[in-house]
């Protein structure tokens, strides 16, 4: 019994884990290069770069094709804000 529901549990978290994506507060980078790898390795591919209120926004777009907006402060690398583009 055990077996099997440590192998539904493993089975019902492996798409979650594989459209991660990064949080509020990870550290990306505060330069193309850093942050491109960073959001990559959080399944987030970047599109674009673009200076917007103050914030660098990274426009990207997961596995899915779902696109997002990743706001991210540019003195400390810190992604502050993800807006999903509908």
């Amino acid at each position: 019994m055990t077996k099997h529901l440590v192998l539904a549990l493993s089975l019902a978290l492996t798409p979650a884990i594989a459209f991660a994506m990064p949080s509020v507060g990870d550290v990306v980078g505060t330069n193309p290069e850093d942050a491109t790898a960073a959001l990559a390795s959080a399944g987030c591919t970047v599109d674009a770069f673009e200076a917007e209120d103050g914030q660098i926004e990274a426009k990207c777009h997961d596995e899915a094709s779902n696109r997002y907006e990743v706001y991210i402060d540019p003195a400390s690398g810190a992604v502050t804000k993800i807006k999903s583009e509908d």
